[in-house]
């Protein structure tokens, strides 16, 4: 449940910073997730990250921050949705870090796991349509039968069913390569999203705009580049003791033969 929750906040925090922030700003708001990632890994895994990596989400940092004040300056930031991504960002990295703890006891299974994880989401989605009060429009959706409504629900299962397979590839990723790779690879994903929502869209950024997206991107893939380079270096050293190990002494019946005859006659 506690990893169904975080799953239920991501995605309302995801919408709610949408709703309150230029699509083009999402990936900046969104962009923190990285240095969330190092601050719960130390907290709940207990493992240290090292300075090169920690000097990259100082660049992290910094990029957001110069992002933040253009769009500030351009009187189209949000505090609301500011919060909202700094609070997405935080369950994107706390759900990959909880999916790749809770994955060994249900033996490895990604399908049980997203079955699981969405059956126990849609029972919080439904409490949070009560607690918030909009039951009630329920009853201002399109009927099944008409043009406009099998418009809206062809639309709303095929985003389920995509939603799913989302769920799904996330966990499956988790599983076979780390927390880590998953908030890079999304990070890339978010860097391309920004720049078809600016073309698309037609919204024109300043140069200093663009270098903080820049440095955030940067800093991202430098982060990556140092944790891979570390990643390899242990996976070396971890070769190499067990390289050793397998190198066994002599059973201690022949050594002492060869101590009692010194010619090696038996």
């Amino acid at each position: 449940m506690p990893l169904s929750s975080v799953f239920f906040t991501m995605v309302v925090f995801n919408n709610l910073c949408l709703k309150y922030l230029d699509v083009a700003f999402y990936f900046v708001a969104r962009s923190l997730t990285t240095i969330f990632n190092v601050v719960l890994t130390y907290l709940i895994l207990r493992k240290k990250t090292c300075c090169k990596a920690i000097a990259c989400c100082g660049v992290i940092i910094a990029g957001y921050i110069t992002s933040v004040l253009q769009e500030n300056g351009l009187g189209t930031l949000s505090p609301s949705g500011l919060f909202y991504g700094l609070s997405a960002s935080f369950s994107v990295s706390l759900f990959s870090i909880l999916t790749s703890k809770r994955l060994p006891y249900i033996g490895g299974s990604v399908w049980r796991l997203t079955f699981y994880n969405n059956l126990n989401a849609s029972v919080l989605f439904i409490a949070g349509i009560v607690v918030t009060g909009e039951l009630t429009e329920l009853q201002y959706l399109p009927h099944a039968f008409s043009y406009l409504g099998l418009f809206f629900w062809g639309m709303m299962l095929i985003s389920g069913v995509f939603g799913f397979a989302i769920s799904y590839v996330t966990t499956w990723q988790i599983q076979v390569t780390s927390p880590l790779t998953h908030n890079i690879s999304g990070t890339a994903k978010a860097a391309a999203q920004t720049i078809l929502a600016t073309i698309i869209s037609l919204h024109f950024r300043s140069v200093l705009w663009w270098l903080g997206n820049c440095m955030v991107v940067a800093g991202s893939v430098a982060y990556a580049y140092v944790r891979h380079k570390l990643a390899l270096k242990e996976h070396q050293h971890q070769q190499g003791t067990s390289t050793d190990g397998d190198r066994e002494a002599p059973p201690f019946e022949t050594v002492a033969i060869e101590k009692d005859n010194p010619s090696g006659e038996h």
